[in-house]
């Protein structure tokens, strides 16, 4: 499993590499400020053949860093949505780029009015270990589209990935361009406190408040990807088993270690036990086994390992009962890193799994006897990045949607909102700000930039001093009503 294999010299390193390539990529946006469709287009091919060509690579990388990660997990986690990604803006960065054109008032004329979408300039991207390949890549992508160039601060605990990206990305981008950053918090810590022209985080609340408190000041804007408990309500009318299938890879990808993984269960109370038995018998099917399964991903490291753990332990003392779901042996499963799907029920708010985000294998269910109480569980709490909802009525769907509030919504489905490259990616709250992903990306990483155009003819000069001609009066008269 990953540790922070960065040394105190290696992080001085990168702190001084930090402060020269940001120079050198200022001064090289400078002399040239606005790519044209062509060489965005270009950077956009380089980047996806690249990816491609390396792909055994970083699922091997992606694997040795967690220990043991499914290589099905990192081309759907990971590798997919990546070129998926990529693809979609090279299809249309040029619709994009395209100057919007607005209205120009009666008073105004002749004129013309338009938006132009400028690039920021150099934006600074800092990346989680969870999908350190999608959450470094994805916002390249749309920075790239928008005409910028950008920053790259990997996370300590994927050193491996992290070399394959560097030595791929190095083959096709000058530093200048596109640069790679290693190392721990400290170099994390100088990272944000420098005066990109967009900054964008991704990982916990916790951290993110200090990434936007270091942001502010330079006044940079930020855009922060966080976590928090994602509920997933179950409707009364739905199978159960259909239920399950809708959101359980969602959980059990990547072992839960995702951001919009559903956090917990909201189930009706009659059918608690229903609904533990569906979750064996689907967990079983997709994992007959869990410590020597490829399919089935570690724990990246001890330190979580021990984290949920404890939060396991934490739970039980205070009175929740724990289903583990397979047949391993606990003890084999926790020697290859490992915890297989946990349901926790007869939870608490002074259980420590039920006040954070859990990012692992572990289930919480929480019994509801109505919709209203589902909707009042979750509107208590901090808004959640994601929230998903297993229900085929359509009156309950418009009821959910319209009475809670969360980053993305899936309606029977979980996490896969994310893939979607039409539809912003974003939470709300707690759980970050702005989006990202598409068209927001590309709007995100680019200035709308508000532009007048008067051409020969000058009419403004019909209204100028001294006042009280009849052209103020009829200019009073038609537009201050």
């Amino acid at each position: 499993m990953a540790s922070n294999l960065y040394s105190a010299a290696d992080d001085q390193q990168e702190i001084r590499l930090v402060d020269e390539v940001l120079l050198s990529q200022k001064q090289a946006f400078g002399d040239n400020p606005y790519l044209s469709v062509k060489a965005r287009l270009d950077d956009l091919m380089r980047l996806k053949t690249v990816i491609l060509e390396h792909q055994e690579e970083l699922v091997q990388a992606l694997s040795a860093d967690f220990g043991c990660r499914s290589i099905d997990d990192s081309k759907m986690g990971d590798l997919m949505p990546t070129i998926m990604g990529i693809n979609y803006a090279i299809k249309h960065v040029k619709q994009w780029m395209k100057p919007s054109k607005r209205h120009v008032g009666v008073l105004f004329q002749p004129a013309k009015a338009f938006v132009m979408y400028q690039p920021l300039g150099v934006v600074g991207i800092i990346t989680p270990w969870n999908y350190p390949l999608f959450l470094s890549l994805g916002p390249l992508t749309t920075a790239l589209a928008a005409g910028n160039r950008a920053m790259i601060k990997m996370s300590e605990f994927t050193p491996a990935t992290n070399d394959v990206v560097k030595s791929m990305l190095g083959k096709i981008f000058t530093k200048d361009k596109v640069a790679v950053i290693n190392g721990g918090p400290d170099v994390a810590a100088h990272f944000s406190n420098q005066a990109f022209d967009h900054l964008l985080f991704t990982g916990s609340t916790r951290v993110g408040k200090i990434v936007m408190a270091a942001a502010a000041k330079n006044l940079t804007p930020v855009t922060l990807e966080l976590g928090g408990k994602s509920p997933t309500i179950i409707d009364n009318d739905i199978d159960i088993k259909d239920a399950v299938s809708r959101f359980i890879l969602g959980k059990t990808l990547n072992a839960g270690q995702t951001c919009v993984a559903p956090d917990y269960i909201l189930c009706p109370s009659n059918r608690v036990d229903e609904l533990k038995q569906a979750l064996s018998k689907q967990f079983n099917k997709m994992y007959p086994t869990v410590a020597n399964n490829s399919d089935y991903g570690a724990i990246i490291n001890d330190a979580q390992l021990q984290r949920l753990s404890q939060w396991l332990s934490d739970a039980k003392a205070k009175g929740a009962i724990l289903t583990t779901l397979g047949s391993d042996d606990e003890q084999t499963c926790i020697a290859a890193g490992k915890i297989p799907l946990t349901l926790v029920n007869n939870v608490n708010d002074d259980m420590l799994l039920m006040q954070e985000e859990i990012f692992g294998p572990l289930l919480p269910i929480v019994s509801y006897n109505n919709l209203d109480e589902a909707i009042a569980y979750v509107n208590d709490r901090p808004r959640p990045l994601a929230l998903y909802l297993c229900s085929h009525n359509a009156v309950t769907q418009k009821t959910v949607l319209e009475r809670t509030h969360a980053g993305g919504v899936c309606l029977n489905d979980a996490a896969m909102h994310v893939a979607q490259d039409d539809i912003p990616f974003g939470g709300i709250g707690p759980s970050g700000m702005g989006h990202y992903h598409g068209h927001e990306g590309f709007l995100t990483f680019s200035k709308a930039k508000s532009v007048f155009k008067k051409g020969k003819i000058n009419t403004a000069s019909n209204a100028f001093p001294p006042y009280g001609k009849l052209i103020h009066k009829l200019i009073y008269k038609f537009f201050l009503k």
